[in-house]
Protein backbone atom coordinates (compact mmCIF):
# COMPACT_ATOMS: atom_id res chain seq x y z
CA UNK A 1 0.00 0.00 0.00
CA UNK A 2 1.27 3.41 -1.00
CA UNK A 3 2.47 5.87 1.53
CA UNK A 4 0.43 8.48 -0.03
CA UNK A 5 -2.30 9.18 -2.56
CA UNK A 6 0.32 11.08 -4.75
CA UNK A 7 2.78 8.04 -4.55
CA UNK A 8 -0.20 6.13 -5.93
CA UNK A 9 -1.22 8.60 -8.89
CA UNK A 10 2.54 9.00 -10.04
CA UNK A 11 2.43 4.92 -9.95
CA UNK A 12 -0.20 4.54 -12.22
CA UNK A 13 0.56 7.71 -14.21
CA UNK A 14 4.47 5.98 -15.20
CA UNK A 15 2.40 2.43 -15.83
CA UNK A 16 -0.20 4.62 -18.40
CA UNK A 17 2.93 6.81 -20.18
CA UNK A 18 4.54 3.00 -20.56
CA UNK A 19 1.38 1.38 -21.70
CA UNK A 20 1.23 4.46 -24.25
CA UNK A 21 4.55 4.42 -25.80
CA UNK A 22 4.48 0.74 -26.00
CA UNK A 23 1.55 0.57 -28.38
CA UNK A 24 1.57 3.42 -30.73
CA UNK A 25 2.00 2.90 -34.53
CA UNK A 26 2.67 5.37 -37.09
CA UNK A 27 2.23 5.56 -40.86
CA UNK A 28 5.49 3.70 -42.65
CA UNK A 29 4.96 5.98 -45.75
CA UNK A 30 4.79 9.59 -43.54
CA UNK A 31 5.56 8.41 -40.27
CA UNK A 32 2.87 10.30 -38.41
CA UNK A 33 0.94 9.17 -35.99
CA UNK A 34 -2.45 9.57 -36.56
CA UNK A 35 -3.19 5.81 -37.63
CA UNK A 36 -6.37 4.33 -37.67
CA UNK A 37 -6.98 0.55 -37.01
CA UNK A 38 -9.58 -0.94 -39.66
CA UNK A 39 -11.03 -4.28 -40.27
CA UNK A 40 -10.36 -5.96 -43.04
CA UNK A 41 -12.34 -7.28 -46.23
CA UNK A 42 -11.63 -10.75 -45.02
CA UNK A 43 -11.27 -10.17 -41.53
CA UNK A 44 -8.08 -9.17 -40.41
CA UNK A 45 -7.46 -6.01 -39.22
CA UNK A 46 -5.90 -3.32 -41.32
CA UNK A 47 -4.14 0.09 -40.48
CA UNK A 48 -4.85 3.62 -42.35
CA UNK A 49 -3.15 6.49 -41.86
CA UNK A 50 -5.80 9.47 -41.89
CA UNK A 51 -3.08 12.27 -42.37
CA UNK A 52 -2.00 10.55 -46.12
CA UNK A 53 -4.03 7.92 -46.35
CA UNK A 54 -1.92 4.74 -46.82
CA UNK A 55 -3.59 1.56 -45.50
CA UNK A 56 -1.80 -1.43 -44.47
CA UNK A 57 -2.24 -4.79 -42.69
Amino acid sequence: MPASILEEVNHLLGAVSTRRTSTRLSCPSCGSAHVAQVLGDNGGISFVCTACGHSWS
